[in-house]
């Protein structure tokens, strides 16, 4: 089911007849396309997905309902007269595609899957990798008390929230890993399956045994056995149960042998509800099983290392999205002297089989200067990224001076890096589109405070862990953000916000640097924002009673978002001022007879089976503006300096960055990471790449071959796919190969 029981704020058909009439979406040119295929819920009951009406009202009123207000009694009639009015507001801004929620809103809001899991309309997640309680949270083994702490809490945290969808940062410095206790003992792992189970064959050769003839040779009543429900639970108690068995603490029985049953697990290609999707049957979590057991066993005797813990995170990452079900994305944090950890992505062999699922970083403070070693391994392989907790602790916006342990409690980021999390915390996200809204009428003001208030809602939702729950009620914290930041400086300043820089002495150095100059207008136009979001959260927060929000505002990556409106990624540069952007679909989609008779370049992807690649020629806003400039082009130092401008200015949780070099640039990365050292919470860096290989999802090109690609197409999209259809779709299909989180953006799903 995708609707839930009528709520109590509607929006009516005749009002959205009447935006339908009066607001002309602002699609991409991918846009379409990556909203039919990414957050277009399938309707059951007409055997088609939404459209883009019906998938608006349903994350609107899904959103609006949220309001505490409406969770009482009585509720008074000026209350729902108000938030109709509020839910009218938000439907035209979303539906013009001037603003959107994050797109985890887009696929869950407003479906019966956020009411029985609230968790699902958050982003990303952090936790902290020590021995932590369960509390009361939805699921705790059994043979733990809520208040024990175990070692199995911060990874069973990680793959219960990567399951539901969620992207999880997680730490694993110093401070953290040295908690935890010594490995007491090797397990003897046993995974048993019943040969009736459609996945006996496959589990079998991957090490699983007949469960009948070793229930007829074993006992049980030596070993710590578990037969798994057919659930996200299940599998997360089972990697529980496995990793607890090592420590004395957890086990105090001392049991060497551990039997996992695995009979009543539904087989590949099973439905999943609520998310959608199908199963992929028991073999990655038997494989992820026997990997985990592998690494305690080696660690039998010692500690577990911040490698170890980071391996352990990573093969649950492997496991959620094994076979394409579902997305997933990892961000681990570990010690800035940790050569170890620094250098763990250098093991080819462990980076293919599980180290790619984390981008790495290590958390420093504005006292660290040694970043040469970090420079030459960002050169070597793009990592580790830089996340400067004693900033995000004692610093909202930098403008706003040093406010001592402002946010004390944070320990670490989402996997993005936009918004710094305490232990527990997941990210809150909305965005607004500046230069689409100016564009429908919109004063920005009044933009950014419906996605303050919207933000907030979500605060109120079920969740799932006692140790969120707490969290986001003392911190309320939100993360609006804003994308095509390069489009609408350039529309509104006719120039972009670096104007020059000039040369300064560092007191504490004593090295010359070059400091940025800025653009004053933008530096009052963002700080004017930055105060329209702080003042709708106060207003809204004393109207509900609860805390104000203990910071507000950020710049999210926003990969696939962004191009729903065909806008510049949250503050990255256009690609390139022309460019192909290539997506891969399933071989039997049924877009693929529309988009071949637009006349788009349709063909079969030649690194994939049953997929095919389709080309999109894509012009960047203001592409042909003297001011324009792409990220092939704009130097790595204009980077650092837009970015801090924007956490000087704009954002009080932090900015996602991604920058882009060139290798001639290599040689400045550790000078600029010193430089900003007092100035940026969170950064990472990649160096650009053009169409290197066959089929490139990003291709640049010339402005003559992309007006010949634009004119082979000759019709709309839509439009073709709703004559050749009837806009009768296929369920499950979705696009191949397109999880932002690989290049560092936030999950989609």
């Amino acid at each position: 089911m995708n609707t839930v029981t009528t709520p109590m704020v509607t929006l009516s058909a005749d009002f959205i007849k009447k935006t339908q009439d009066e607001v002309t979406p602002h699609w991409g040119e991918l846009g379409w396309v990556t909203y039919k295929r990414t957050y277009a819920r399938w309707l059951p009951e007409q055997q088609r997905t939404e459209e883009w009406p019906e998938t608006v009202k349903r994350v609107v009123e899904g959103n609006i309902n949220l309001d505490p207000r409406l969770q009482t009694g009585a509720v008074a009639d000026q209350v729902v007269a108000d938030l109709t009015q509020e839910a009218q507001n938000l439907y035209r801004l979303v539906y013009g595609l001037a603003a959107t929620p994050s797109g985890r809103n887009l696929w869950i809001s407003g479906t019966d899957y956020q009411h029985r899991n609230g968790d699902a309309l958050n982003n990303c997640w952090f936790i902290a990798v020590r021995p932590q309680p369960y509390g009361d949270s939805h699921l705790v083994p059994d043979y733990l008390e809520q208040d024990q702490a175990a070692v199995s809490m911060p990874f069973s945290f990680m793959f219960d929230q990567l399951m539901k969808g969620g992207g999880v940062g997680f730490s694993v410095t110093p401070n953290n890993v040295r908690q935890m206790p010594r490995v007491d003992r090797q397990i003897d792992l046993t995974i048993v399956i019943d040969s009736r189970s459609a996945s006996y064959d496959a589990s079998v050769a991957l090490g699983a045994v007949d469960r009948t003839d070793w229930m007829q040779h074993h006992s049980l009543a030596k070993t710590r056995y578990y037969r798994l429900p057919d659930t996200r639970e299940g599998w997360v108690l089972a990697n529980a149960n496995m990793i607890d068995a090592h420590f004395n603490a957890s086990n105090p029985e001392g049991q060497a042998q551990v039997v996992l049953d695995i009979s009543d697990i539904r087989p590949k290609d099973a439905p999943i509800h609520g998310f959608g999707g199908t199963a992929s049957g028991p073999m990655p979590l038997v494989e992820m099983l026997f990997d985990i057991n592998q690494i305690l066993n080696d660690a039998a005797g010692r500690k577990l290392s911040a490698v170890d813990c980071t391996d352990m995170g990573n093969l649950i990452g492997k496991t959620v999205v094994a076979g394409n079900v579902r997305r997933s994305a990892e961000l681990a944090l570990g010690g800035a002297e940790d050569d170890d950890f620094i250098t763990m992505k250098q093991d080819k062999d462990k980076l293919y089989h599980h180290r790619w699922a984390s981008n790495n970083s290590v958390a420093v403070d504005s006292q660290f200067a040694d970043y040469q070693p970090i420079a030459d391994s960002i050169q070597h392989n793009g990592e580790p990224g830089i996340v400067n907790l004693g900033l995000s602790r004692d610093y909202g916006r930098l403008i706003d001076g040093r406010q001592p342990d402002i946010d004390g409690e944070v320990e670490g980021t989402n996997p993005c890096g936009e918004i710094s999390l305490s232990n527990g915390e997941p990210c809150n996200l909305f965005e607004v589109f500046p230069s689409v809204a100016e564009e429908q009428g919109w004063q920005l003001e009044d933009a950014f405070a419906l996605g303050a208030r919207y933000t907030k809602r979500v605060t109120f939702s079920h969740y799932d862990w006692e140790v969120s729950r707490k969290v986001i009620q003392k911190n309320r914290r939100i993360g609006v953000s804003m994308s095509g930041i390069q489009d609408w400086i350039l529309k509104t300043f006719s120039q972009r916000v670096v104007t020059g820089f000039e040369a300064k002495k560092d007191t504490e150095t004593g090295q010359t640097f070059m400091q940025p100059i800025y653009n004053q207008a933008a530096v009052k136009r963002f700080n004017d924002l930055f105060a329209a979001v702080v003042q709708a959260d106060k207003t809204y927060s004393e109207t509900l009673g609860c805390q104000p929000s203990i910071k507000h505002t950020t710049v999210k990556p926003s990969g696939t978002v962004a191009k729903l409106a065909g806008v510049s990624e949250g503050m990255h540069f256009h690609y390139s001022r022309y460019l192909i952007q290539r997506i891969r679909f399933q071989d039997s989609d049924p877009l693929l007879p529309a988009l071949k008779a637009c006349g788009y370049k349709v063909e079969p992807d030649v690194y994939s089976q049953n997929t095919m690649c389709v080309e999109f020629p894509v012009k960047a806003a203001h592409a042909d503006q003297s001011a324009f400039a792409s990220a092939g082009e704009v130097s790595m130092a204009e980077q650092f300096a837009t970015q801090a401008f924007l956490q000087t200015y704009w954002s009080d949780n932090a900015v996602s960055c991604t920058v882009t070099f060139q290798p001639k640039e290599g040689a400045e990365i550790s000078r600029l990471l010193l430089q900003y050292r007092h100035t940026i919470k969170s950064t990472s860096l990649l160096p650009y790449s053009g169409a290197d290989f066959e089929q490139a999802p990003k291709e640049p090109i010339d402005e003559a071959t992309y007006n010949q690609k634009r004119a082979e197409i000759s019709a709309d999209v839509a439009v073709k796919f709703a004559e050749m259809t009837g806009h009768h779709d296929q369920k499950d299909v979705e696009l191949v190969d397109q999880s932002d989180c690989a290049s560092g953006a936030c999950p989609i799903r």
